[in-house]
């Protein structure tokens, strides 16, 4: 659990889940954030930033949608598909964003990117995206090394390389 989350009391709880790809049983405390569960399942890289959901470091997919797992209690992750940013591309093939990612050298202390990465993964797929659109959907993602340009620049080619077929490329 995190440092702010104490432990309830209550017995833990297990819950099935889809997590990137693959199905799961955790066992969690019932106040327990899915941020904190996650990691404790090895997968850090979802961040536990300001865990008041403003920073958008902890940003998970559930059911394709961008969620701060810092607020969601992990026993409402039951039954749910859950992605987070390991499950994006693997150590041999990086997702279309990640590679733009890696392109545009949209990433510096790379604290907040994971989060960002996740948080943009469901706009390459869009039909049309403008850079209007990026901003305001990463308006709840908080970094403070890049300046944004290159995060914006990097999802907008994504977005580009899926709509004309092409996808992520080697690691």
């Amino acid at each position: 659990m995190s440092h702010h989350q104490e432990p309830s009391g209550a017995p833990e709880v297990g819950i099935e889940l889809d997590l990137n790809g693959s199905p799961r049983t955790m066992i969690v405390d019932p106040v327990q954030s899915l941020a904190s569960a996650v990691r404790a399942e090895g997968l850090t890289g979802t961040k536990l930033g300001c865990e008041t959901g403003d920073c958008g470091a902890c940003a998970v997919l559930v059911d394709g949608v961008p969620m701060a797992s810092c607020l969601l209690p992990a026993v409402r992750a039951g039954g749910r598909r859950v992605t987070t940013v390991e499950g994006l591309g693997t150590a041999t093939e990086l997702s279309p964003l990640q590679a733009a990612f890696m392109r545009h050298n949209a990433s510096q202390c790379g604290y907040c990117i994971p989060g960002i990465l996740v948080a943009a993964s469901p706009l390459v797929d869009r039909d049309e995206l403008t850079r209007d659109d990026v901003v305001s959907e990463l308006t709840g993602n908080l970094c403070r090394c890049t300046g944004y340009e290159s995060i914006v620049d990097a999802v907008l080619d994504a977005h580009q390389q899926v709509r004309s077929g092409r996808t992520g490329g080697a690691a």
